[in-house]
This record gives C-alpha cells, structure tokens and sequence, in this order.
C-alpha cells in the first residue's frame, strides 16, 4: 500500500483542523530533531495556500549540551524558511520523574511564547508513532477507554494559557519523516534519550513495538483508530419527533439549540410551526397539536 508523502498529511491536516488559522498565526514548537524539523519544513510550504503565520519555538531545558547546538540548527532552517525564532532557556534540575517534570516546564515555556508571539496555537511534531506508543503506556498504566483518548488532531486549551494543539503530522508514521528530511535534505539531530531504556516510552518503542508489529503489521493503525474512535464525540440523540422532519428542518431546529436562538421557528408539514424555547437554560422544542 502507497501511503502519502508528508506533505500530503500535513495539508490535509490543514484542511481538516477545526482551527481557523487563515490570517492567523501558528507557534511551532522546534527541538531540531526529525519530527519538528520536518513539520516545520512542511507547514512553511503550505503558508501561501494556507493564509497563515508561522513562529518557531525551541525550548533548552538545560539537561544536555548538545541541545544548544541542536537548537542552532534549528533557527538556522527557520531563517532559511523566513519563519521567525524565538528560543527558551530552562533549568530542569535532575531526580525522579525527570521527562514528565522537563515535559511540564516545556509546555509552560511554549505556551507563554506563543501567546507573547500573538499565535492563536500552537503545533506539535507528534505521529502516528508516538500516539500508538502513549495508547501501549496508558494501558500498561491500567487507563480506562478515556484515558486511551490521546493524541488527537486538535487538542484541547494548553495549559491555563488557553491555546489549543494541532498536530499536524499525527497521521504521518516515523518513516514518512524520515523519508522527508532525506528528500528535502534537512538537518535533524536525535536526542539520545529516545533510546535510553531506563525510561518506559523508549523500551516501549524499541521493544514492545516491534514485537506487537511482528505479530500485526499494521498494528500502528489499528492502535491510533481506537485513540481516535474514543476521543469522536458521542452521537447526539435526537427527539423523536424530529425523525418525521426533512434534513433541512432538523438542522436548523438542531443548530438553534446548539446556538441558544430562543423564539426559532421551522415550518413544518401542514403549515405548522415548530418553536425552540430555554427554560431556565434547558432547551425544550413545542410541537403543536
């Protein structure tokens, strides 16, 4: 099976997205490593057709020396691709929980950025990887069907900063990245941590990953499908009156409860009139006799 370039997946993500980012501005969060390169490479081609802005964030959390210089890398593309730079320097001191604390101060750093920056949110480099990878840590961590949930297209407000998440390439799995920077001939550096066993995520992408692939090629897809069939809203129930309208009339009856337009009323069969009401904040629909 041909699967899409990265271009291809980071365009339709543009395309699918709920945020409304024509005339906006989008922060880009940027280690220097292959994710983030790539999707900063892409989302700065899709700029024109797109209508948007692009910043690029790169958080130091102080943990290695080499992120500097990886980070100068970075800035080095977004100069080259006319996106502007900002970089972050943090002090993350060393003990237990050293991701989850480094993790928790790099979203606090990106997110005060890119509300200083004026973007309206803010893009991170997860794939289909990494979301099949956090579905396999969250069962191991005994989490219920919300819990699985993770990683979707859109995200909710970061943070208290109230900035919502895109991820643009969360459809992409690594070797469309892969294959991206080698065609474009981009830079990218790889964090040694990724493969330090002492923490759980990489034994998980370097040894359960593999095996559960061996036993079910596509069981990154099969694992990122049920993250996204659990984070899909729940079907509205509709009324039962509503199954005798036409589509049109349900619409517009559901989109005046959606909206809160009190006093809306739809014609219906025999010249009769279906009014939306609220009372004390519920909406109750009258149907005449």
């Amino acid at each position: 099976m041909t699967r899409p370039t990265l271009t291809t997946r980071v365009r339709r993500a543009l395309r699918d997205t709920q945020l409304s980012l024509r005339g906006a501005s989008l922060a880009v969060a940027c280690s220097g490593g292959p994710d983030s390169t790539a999707m900063l490479h892409a989302l700065a081609l899709q700029r024109a057709r797109g209508g948007f802005e692009l910043v690029a964030v790169g958080v130091d959390h102080g943990l290695r020396e080499a992120a500097a210089e990886e980070l100068a890398v970075a800035a080095k593309l977004a100069e080259e691709l006319g996106v502007g730079w900002r970089s972050e320097s943090l002090k993350v001191a060393s003990g237990p929980n050293l991701q989850a604390r480094a993790r928790e101060a790099r979203h606090a750093a990106l997110a005060r950025a890119a509300r200083e920056e004026g973007a309206i949110a803010i893009a991170l480099g997860h794939t289909a990887d990494d979301r099949a990878e956090t579905v396999v840590l969250r069962i191991l961590r005994g989490a219920g069907a919300r819990g699985l949930a993770v990683l979707p297209l859109d995200g909710p407000p970061f943070l208290s900063e109230g900035l919502p998440l895109f991820r643009p390439l969360i459809a992409a799995r690594r070797a469309e990245v892969v294959a991206h920077l080698a065609r474009h001939r981009l830079e990218a550096a790889e964090d040694p941590s990724n493969r330090d066993r002492r923490f759980a995520r990489a034994r998980v992408r370097h040894e359960v990953m593999p095996l559960l692939e061996e036993l079910s090629p596509r069981v990154v897809d099969h694992l990122c499908a049920i993250a996204e069939d659990l984070a899909a809203p729940e079907p509205r129930e509709e009324p039962s009156f509503l199954a005798d309208l036409g589509r049109k009339q349900r619409e517009a009856l559901l989109r005046a409860i959606d909206q809160r337009r009190g006093g809306t009323t739809v014609r219906v069969s025999g010249g009769r009139d279906l009014e939306v009401r609220f009372l004390r904040g519920t909406p109750v629909v009258f149907v005449p006799k």
